[in-house]
């Protein structure tokens, strides 16, 4: 492979890194105040690529050729069988840590939650990533991240930038922080880990047992945003990694979070009922709080549709709690630019001048930021608190995807949330913790004040496991 298939952009400014950097990860133009969102971003040369159509259960060996870190390996001297003898080798190492590696999780149709729901020919379809490596999704990006280190020492690309193997930095109250622990001592990395106050005991005794290096980061009077993201982006300065979920702080945590979109991707254009590339869905619920699982498999079934997997996207709606809700304030700002009604429903993205009134939105919400994305004013509270993030990081591509599919924010209440919790235990067996659930809540929501028609096909994200 003489030349990249991918390449890393960010998608504020439009800067791009430079070929072969190890460390791609914040665009350079970061933190020079001119309120553009600055995330790079991995964005594929399709014309040379090709969906998997089937492969090894493995995620991140069967959809290699979608991987940034896999086209920096090829074009840096790794073979095809290089690359896959590492990816088995740490996988192998998250076993010994974990009990089990990466596999496909299972996406099935859900006749309990269809009924309840009374669709006819359409139905509930389910992503479940409870039994995922540390009990969620989480650890799909970070094993990302993983492999992409040991593509940069294995490659020698890191060589002249200092002595040792520096450390890895995450915030978290919960799963990213369990995953990143995993990932790191399966890959023999220090990790220092940023924690609330809030933090379950079960997870902090979990993490001392993986060998973690815990602060824990009380709130301080006066100053607005998460102190344990304050705490990661000081970490970050003084020389940690961003071991992250956090896509404005390492743009390639998305790369591997984009393996469940594939999953679902490929799922679908197998189906035995249709022709294999014509099956899509036509809504998908995803919870989200920093962001980065549903800019992550937006990219992903993006990257499908380009490659003809799938025939178009599915509506994307993302689901926030009544307990904070930057991202939905931001499709309210967004609303507010194009001259929409508030609560008026999907954007505009048909009729005379409707997509490109919808581009030119965006457009300038990435390049002011401050007007559409900022703290939460008060601490966010609920059940589901892993989408308690006072920001939405990845803001913009989750905008974006609803924006371009026609697709809406939905907010829903505590008593949704365990309304849709006991639904999704009882109608699948599934032990899925409150976050993991609130995409349910949010189809729920939406199907009771909108209405959603009974042919539709519609998914959820069972994302966490119940400690």
């Amino acid at each position: 492979m003489s030349a990249s298939l991918s390449i890393v952009v960010c998608a504020g400014c439009g800067a791009a890194a430079a070929p072969g950097d190890p460390y791609p990860f914040r665009c350079p133009n970061a933190g020079r105040g001119d309120d553009t969102d600055h995330v790079m971003t991995a964005v594929l040369e399709v014309a040379g690529l090709r969906f998997p159509a089937d492969g090894p259960v493995n995620p991140f060996v069967r959809f290699r050729t979608l991987s940034h870190s896999y086209h920096l390996a090829r074009t840096h001297g790794l073979t095809d069988a290089d690359y896959i003898t590492m990816v088995e080798e740490l996988d192998r190492a998250v076993a010994q840590v974990d009990g089990h590696g990466f596999a496909a999780t299972p996406f099935f149709r859900s006749e309990v939650l269809g009924a309840r729901l009374r669709f006819a020919g359409g139905g509930v379809w389910v992503k479940d990533e409870t039994g995922n490596v540390s009990g969620s999704h989480k650890a799909r990006h970070l094993m990302g991240l993983l492999i992409h280190l040991e593509v940069v020492e294995r490659a020698g690309l890191a060589a002249g930038r200092g002595a040792g193997t520096p450390d890895l930095t995450i915030a978290s109250c919960g799963n990213a922080a369990l995953a990143a622990a995993v990932v790191a001592r399966a890959g023999g990395r220090r990790l220092r880990v940023f924690v609330p106050t809030s933090a379950d005991p079960v997870v902090l005794a979990r993490l001392e047992a993986l060998g973690a290096h815990l602060t824990i980061c009380p709130r301080e009077e006066g100053v607005p945003g998460d102190p344990t993201y304050h705490r990661l982006q000081q970490a970050v300065r003084e020389g940690a990694l961003p071991f992250t979920c956090q896509g404005p702080d390492n743009g390639l945590t998305i790369d591997g979070g984009k393996t469940l979109g594939y999953e679902i991707a490929a799922d679908l254009a197998s189906a035995g009922a249709e022709p294999a590339g014509s099956a899509t869905l036509d809504r998908l619920f995803i919870q989200t709080g920093g962001g980065a699982l549903a800019s992550a498999v937006i990219q992903g079934l993006g990257d499908a549709v380009r490659l003809g997997a799938l025939t178009r996207m599915p509506r994307i709606h993302a689901v926030q709690t009544l307990g904070g809700h930057p991202l939905e304030r931001a499709y309210g700002r967004l609303l507010e630019r194009i001259g929409a009604a508030p609560g008026s429903g999907p954007l505009p993205d048909s009729g005379p001048g409707g997509r490109e009134r919808v581009e030119e939105a965006l457009r300038y919400a990435a390049t002011h930021r401050s007007q559409f994305m900022w703290p939460w004013e008060e601490e966010p509270r609920s059940i589901a608190h892993g989408i308690l993030d006072d920001e939405t990081y990845d803001w913009l591509a989750v905008l974006r995807g609803m924006a371009t599919t026609g697709g809406t924010p939905v907010l829903v209440s505590e008593e949704t949330l365990e309304e849709a919790n006991a639904l999704a235990q009882a109608a699948t067996g599934i032990s899925v913790d409150h976050t993991g659930s609130a995409g349910l809540a949010g189809l729920l929501h939406l199907h009771r004040e909108a209405g959603i028609g009974p042919e539709e096909r519609v998914a959820v994200l069972f994302t966490g496991v119940k400690r």
